[in-house]
Order: C-alpha cells, then structure tokens, then sequence
C-alpha cells in the first residue's frame, strides 16, 4: 500500500515536471529544466558510489573484515574453554556463519563482473548478512565481558 502510494507520488512529480518543461510557462520550463539537470547529476553520483563500491568489493574489501572475524573468533574459542558450553555453541554457528559468508563471497567474485539486478541484490544481501554477523559478534563479546 505504502509502496503503491510513493510510487504514485513520483509518477505524478515526474508528470507535473514533464508537463511544465513542454508545456509551461517560460519561469515553469527554465525551473522544470533545472530540477532534470539536478536529477541528472544526482543519478550520475549515485552511480559513480555504486561503481566505487563495487570495486571495493571485487578489490576484497570485506576480506579483511571476514578475517579479522575468524581471528577474533579462534580468540574467544580459546577464551570460551572456560565458560560454559553455550557460549562454545555460539562462537561454533559464528565461526560457521562466517564461513558461509567468505564461501558466498568468494563465488560472487568468481562469477565474473556482469552486473545483472540479481547480482547486485545477493551483493547487498551478504553486506547485511555482513552487519548482522559483526552485530551479532558484538553482542556475545559483551555477554562475556559481563561474566
């Protein structure tokens, strides 16, 4: 419903904009020029942040990251011996989730460098798959630092 209704707003902004750049006055087309002109640039920085991105990301950007999570998961393994079970189960299904998650990477960079939407898609997925893990790393470390 609220999907419908945003793209009804922008349907009639584009709409309005359209008519007023053909068919307005000379003070509505000169605005109406200036804000496509402005939409212009803003699509071009947009896809110039996706290009960077994406370069940083075939570069292995988030290699580091994965790695530095597998590090820091061998530490509370070894710190975990100490603890109780639990807390040796939940360092294991990070330790798996991460691993998952540098398998799936890894594939994605193998599989070329054609940008289809659904690459593009798995690519944002695995970055909140990414956060989600870091988060919920974060939140065993401090459970064992409340110990």
């Amino acid at each position: 419903m609220i999907g419908f209704v945003l793209k009804l707003a922008v349907a009639l902004v584009v709409g309005v904009l359209l008519y007023n750049y053909f068919f307005g006055t000379p003070e509505e087309q000169a605005h109406s020029s200036k804000t496509f002109a402005q939409l212009k640039e803003i699509a071009v920085s947009v896809g110039e942040l996706a290009s960077s991105e994406k370069e940083k990301f075939d570069a292995g950007k988030y290699d580091a990251v994965l790695d530095k999570l597998g590090v820091a998961y061998t530490g509370l393994r070894e710190g975990a011996r100490t603890l109780d079970a639990g807390v040796l189960r939940q360092v294991d299904e990070l330790e798996a989730r991460r691993g998952e998650l540098k398998r799936e990477l890894d594939s994605l960079g193998r599989e070329g460098v054609a940008d289809d939407a659904n690459q593009k898609r798995r690519r944002e997925e695995l970055h909140d798959d990414m956060r989600a893990l870091v988060r919920d790393s974060d939140r065993l470390l401090q459970r064992i630092e409340r110990r």
